[in-house]
Order: C-alpha cells, then structure tokens, then sequence
C-alpha cells in the first residue's frame, strides 16, 4: 500500500491534514492525520503547520501542500454544487484515502461509491475503524482495478445508471497509460445519465524539461519522502479526453490551478521551472435534455465515436 503510487495518496493526506490545522484552511479534513499517522512509512510525516519549519516557504509542505489544499477545496465544491443541484449518487475513482463520505455536509439521500484497490481500502477501513468514524452519506467501497473491469463490480454494487453521477478522479489520470485513460473515460461517459458531472486532474506536458524535473518541489518529495513524482507519471502521447468529452456532449472547462489561488486568495503562484505549470483541472457536465415545444417530436441521437479511437465497452454487470 505504502509504496509506488500508493505512497502519493499518503502525501495527499498529510498535506490535507497540515491544511486541516491552518488558520486560513481552504479544507477541513480531521481524518487524515490518522491515515498518515498509520502507515510506518509516513508516520514521522509532519500533520501540522508547526511541523513544518519553513513553513510556507517549504517547497514541499509549503507550495505542494498548498496546491493540495487548493485542489482539495475546488473538488469539495464541484461534488458539492452537483449534490445541492440534485445529483444524489457519486463515484470516487481511485479514492484513495479520500475521507468526503465522512467530512462534507452531503444532502439527504447521497450515496458516496469509493473505488480502489483492495489493499488500500481494507487499510483505509482499518483506520476509519480505530476512529469510530460515521460517513456522512451512504458509502459503498468497491474493490477494483481501474485499468480492468470495474464497471460490473460498480453497477454490483448498486450504482444507478439512469440516474445523474458526480465523479471525481483525483490525482488519478496522471498515472494511468493512455489506453486505460481513454477506456476509463468512455466508460464514464456509457454510465453518466443526462445531469451527470465530472471533475479531474491532468497535465498538459508529460515530457517535461530536465529543470522541471529537478524543481524544488519534485527535488523535495524525492530527497524527503522517497517519491520519484516525475517517474510516476504516464508517459507518451497522452489523449485529449477534455476535447473528446466536448465531441460526445459534455460542457466542459479546463482550469490552470493558479486561476482558483486568484478566486481564494490563497494558493501556489507561478515559478519559474514550475512542477505545477501543466497541471490543469477539468470540470464537466452533461446537460440534461431540453424540453421540446409542444407538438414537436423528439429526435434521439446515439452519440458518435471520436476519431475511430472509442475502445469497445463492457457494461453489463458480470
């Protein structure tokens, strides 16, 4: 669990707890000093601003911790604002040690479905156990691989398909091959009834300079934490799954993080050799059918393949 990727999710924790602890938090998340306290790798890892000795200066703590921070709040109010406008059911792709079943103020009748790989949501559990921790929403975890078959194990669980979906995938495409990043996007679209939205992370650049690599925020987390971030990404040609989004119907708004530090008032600025520059966040929906005019019939439209590229989908159940 505690070692390659896994070991990012453990990162992701101990930032979201540092912010947890600021006086100005964008995020409020109490479970996931317990995450990191847990696991003997990160367990000397700091959960506090007092822990950290340069404090914002910190490129680690300071500026990483900061875009996790930031990235965390805008992902709790696009799952949020999707709830409030009626969306009942979400998907956390590759949740991770991802605690919003526990810790947003969900509407009445939500559903939270987290999907992971066995190992790291049976520690998860183990965790939440030992805290006594109560979800906020009905959560249902899904032991699955995301670059397999995941769907039938999802739609077993108990996901509606002709009902709206808010998915999230959070520090996920990163990794993945592109092949699994187009499958896992087709996919998304298959299940997303009208009304569905979605919001994720990508990086525009995968090969990126020798001075991006040697940044100080990758330099740290490599120097510190034993985490190669730049060796963890997916490499080659990446698709353009934002655009092939738009093609099938979504609307769809891609987003440099320094535009929501500008909307805060508090995150990472731009730098010069900046580990942060390509990273960009999607947010998406698919719009609800209109209505139609009295005495005009409706035209149903299967929705087209993007280049000849859609991979075949496996969606009945198994």
């Amino acid at each position: 669990m505690t070692v390659g990727v896994g070991r990012t999710a453990l990162l992701v924790a101990a930032a979201r707890a540092i912010e947890t602890h600021r006086p100005d938090a964008l995020a409020h998340d109490p479970l996931a000093e317990h995450f990191v306290r847990a696991a003997p790798v990160s367990a000397r890892w700091p959960v506090h601003p007092d822990g950290v000795p340069d404090g914002e200066a910190d490129p680690l703590w300071g500026r990483l911790g900061r875009y996790f921070g930031l990235r965390t709040r805008v992902l709790d109010d696009h799952l949020l604002r999707s709830a409030r406008a009626g969306v009942r059911q979400v998907v956390l792709l590759g949740a991770g040690l991802d605690a919003r079943a526990f810790r947003l103020d969900w509407p009445a009748g939500c559903t939270v479905h987290e999907i992971d790989t066995e190992g790291v949501l049976t520690f998860k559990q183990e965790v939440l156990d030992r805290t006594c921790a109560r979800p906020a929403a009905a959560r249902r975890t899904i032991p699955a691989d995301l670059r397999g078959d995941w769907v039938g194990a999802l739609i077993r669980a108990g996901f509606e398909r002709t009902v709206p979906t808010a998915w999230l995938a959070e520090g996920l495409l990163l990794y993945l091959p592109a092949d699994a990043e187009q499958r896992l996007m087709a996919c998304v679209h298959a299940l997303s009834a009208p009304g569905s939205t979605l919001a994720y992370e990508l990086k525009e650049v995968v090969a990126e300079s020798a001075a991006v690599r040697n940044a100080p925020v990758y330099l740290a987390a490599r120097q510190r934490l034993g985490i190669d971030l730049p060796a963890l990404f997916a490499t080659g040609r990446r698709p353009d799954t934002a655009a092939e989004l738009a093609a099938r119907g979504w609307t769809v708004a891609v987003h440099t993080p320094y535009e929501f530090t500008v909307l805060h008032g508090r995150g990472p600025l731009p730098e010069p050799d900046d580990a942060l520059a390509a990273n960009r966040w999607v947010l998406a929906e698919r719009a609800r059918p209109t209505p139609l005019p009295a005495g005009r019939a409706s035209v149903s439209c299967a929705p087209g393949r993007i280049a000849g590229r859609e991979p075949p989908l496996r969606l009945a159940a198994q």
